[in-house]
This record gives C-alpha cells, sequence and structure tokens, in this order.
C-alpha cells in the first residue's frame, strides 16, 4: 500500500518557515513582503483560489492587495493597472488570476507584469530563463511537484520519470525540472500510442494530462512515486484527479491524494516567490 505523499503538511512547512521569516522582516522595521491579486469577472472556480491565496498571505505575515475588476472591463483598463502595479515599490508580486474574459487577450496581460514580479512564472522571459537555466521565478505547480517527491526521501538523480501532460503550465516545465536533477525524462500525453507500457517504466509520474482516472493501477511502476496533478469534477461534483487512485495505491511506493496533494502546495510555492521576489527587491 502506497504512502500518502501529505500536500497539505508539506505546505504548512513552507508557509510557516515563511512566517517566521516575515516575523523577523517586520521585527526589524522593514516592509514585509506583498502581492497583488487581480480579479476579473466572477468565475466562483477563480473566486475560490483567490481566496485561498489570500488567506495563505495573511496566514505568512504578507501584506496582500485584491484588486476586483467587472467582467466588461475594458483590456487597457486591466494594462494600467497592471503598469501601476509594476510601478509600485511596495508590491513584490503582482498575479492576475486566469481564465481571463474573452474579450481581454490573457498573454498581452501576463506579458505587461514586470519579469521580477511576476510571482507565477509564466513571463515569456522566465520561461526563457527557466529553459536556459538561468536564474527565474519558476511556475508554482511545477516547484511544488518537486518540493513533494524531494519529502519522499527520494533521490531523482539517476531516475526514470515520465510527465503524462505537456501544458505551458506544468507538463514542459516539471519535465525541465526533473532534467535539471538528472532525471532521465520522457514527454508523454493524451495521443501517445500504449501510454501505459512508458508509465510502467517510471520509478517517478507526473501524471497531469486533465483526463480523470486515465492512470491505473496496472499503468504503475511498484514502489514508484506518484504525483497526481489533475483536478477533475465528476458528475455529482466531486473532485477527482488523473490517477484512478484505489488501484494506483495498491502498486505506488508514494501517492499525492485529490485534493490535498499537489493543490495546496501551488499556494505555498506562490508564497514562496512572493518572498523571493522581496528578498530580490531589497538587493536592488
Amino acid at each position: 500500500m502506497a504512502k500518502i505523499i501529505d500536500g497539505k503538511a508539506v505546505s504548512l512547512e513552507v508557509k510557516e518557515a515563511l512566517r517566521d521569516k516575515c516575523a523577523e522582516i517586520a521585527a526589524s522595521g522593514k516592509r514585509v513582503p506583498c502581492i497583488a491579486v487581480i480579479i476579473v469577472g466572477d468565475n466562483p472556480a477563480s473566486r475560490s483560489y483567490v481566496r485561498g491565496k489570500l488567506k495563505a498571505a495573511e496566514f505568512t505575515g504578507f501584506e496582500s492587495r485584491l484588486a476586483e475588476l467587472p467582467e466588461d472591463v475594458r483590456e487597457a483598463e486591466l494594462l494600467h493597472m497592471i503598469d501601476g502595479l509594476n510601478k509600485d515599490a511596495g508590491v513584490d508580486g503582482i498575479l492576475v488570476q486566469l481564465p481571463l474574459p474573452g474579450h481581454i487577450d490573457e498573454d498581452k496581460v501576463l506579458d505587461a507584469i514586470l519579469p521580477e514580479k511576476d510571482v507565477d512564472g509564466f513571463h515569456p522571459v522566465n520561461v526563457a530563463n527557466l529553459w536556459l537555466g538561468r536564474p527565474c521565478t519558476v511556475p508554482c505547480t511545477p516547484k511544488g511537484i518537486i518540493k513533494l517527491i524531494e519529502s519522499t526521501g527520494l533521490e531523482i538523480a539517476g531516475k526514470k520519470a515520465v510527465v503524462a501532460g505537456r501544458s505551458n503550465i506544468v507538463g514542459k516545465p516539471v519535465a525541465k525540472l526533473l532534467l535539471d536533477r538528472n532525471a532521465t525524462v520522457t514527454i508523454a500525453h493524451s495521443r501517445t500510442p500504449d501510454l501505459a507500457a512508458l508509465t510502467r517504466e517510471a520509478d517517478i509520474l507526473v501524471a497531469a494530462v486533465g483526463r480523470p482516472g486515465i492512470i491505473t493501477g496496472e499503468m504503475i511502476k511498484p514502489g514508484s512515486v506518484v504525483i497526481d496533478v489533475g483536478i477533475n469534477r465528476t458528475a455529482d461534483g466531486k473532485l477527482t484527479g488523473d490517477v484512478d487512485f484505489a488501484s494506483a495505491s495498491e502498486v505506488a511506493g508514494f501517492i499525492t491524494p485529490v485534493p490535498g496533494g499537489v493543490g495546496p502546495m501551488t499556494i505555498a510555492m506562490l508564497m514562496e516567490n512572493t518572498y523571493d521576489a522581496w528578498l530580490a527587491m531589497q538587493e536592488r
């Protein structure tokens, strides 16, 4: 039976460490880290995610600013707000909650955030620097996945890793982070012929396809580390991952649950990225 990788517990350790650092900053009389969050419209899922991020900022002692814009806000108005936050020396990180309404160009909005304030790690400069091996802001979910793998005590170097999923947000960057730690990495996806033949060889399997239960126990190497990034909602409203947890947990050595696995780590890494942005600003 697999050991559960408790994302809530690991994320709490990260946030508690940041809270201690923030307390020291405040005690020294310096400005504490600050994250600005912009949300457009009333998407319930987006609002839930934003609440989680603001709650984490409060827990760590960071300052947070929330800008709520109507669904029909003009793109130019949103870009003007971002420009103001870019110029605000009291703001370390800027996050625009996605998705945005159809009339707004998401790429243009994300590109407008200064790379050094892009705590999501989505700006093209940060993406390029990640692949070039230069200092950058690492995307939150991939960064959290690596910490979860490391929390098992597994040495990543020399292991076979399969990333099932090729998105710019998770699949591609987590593959690069695994490569950086000297794993031998294969990127697969929903159209990969005989996906199971690849996943059965994986010491580390990251499932980020976006299809509920696409990875079953018979597709997993015994004793492997399985990270389930999927967040899918069933007909009865329950959250489920890309991995069939019941069968997979009988085979894997370590496995993340959904919910309670990768999700909490994403928010914790957002806080860590904000702290790192604050630190960089102090050094400039």
